[in-house]
């Protein structure tokens, strides 16, 4: 069963952004996410990751159908968290998901300290099996 694993960047977990931390700390982080990756891409469990650029890059689009859509800029300021990264897994069970989440949520940040991000998972949605795609 795949699964979306979200990475949610919260500026009130008290964990300041990547860029402002040390470069030990970020190559510390860095070096367990990608332990992480490498077991994953090992077993077969990983589909796919993509990290994000920061909300200030980000853009909206509405489209009522008709004309041009309209495209702003987007989340706005106010956003006190955004979506920071995904790895899509396609594992046995929600039990296993939720284990590599937590692995990820652990991972250290500033001073080796465990950033203990929020990491939502999500099932992917499947297609009826009497249904073409």
């Amino acid at each position: 069963m795949k699964y979306m694993l979200l990475m949610n960047y919260t500026p009130v977990s008290g964990v300041p952004p990547m860029s402002e931390w040390a470069p030990e700390d970020a190559r510390a982080h860095g070096e367990a996410m990608m332990a992480i990756h490498q077991e994953l891409t090992a077993s077969g469990e990983l589909v796919g990751t993509e990290g994000l650029t920061g909300p200030e890059a980000a853009k909206i689009v509405t489209h009522d159908g008709v004309g041009a859509p309209v495209v702003t800029d987007g989340p706005f300021p106010e956003s006190k968290e955004f979506l920071a990264g995904y790895w899509l897994v396609d594992v046995e069970s929600e039990q296993r998901a939720i284990e590599i989440a937590a692995r990820t949520s652990a991972a250290p940040g500033p001073g080796g300290k465990p950033v203990a991000k929020e990491i939502q998972v999500r099932p992917v949605m499947h297609a009826p099996p009497d249904m073409d795609l």
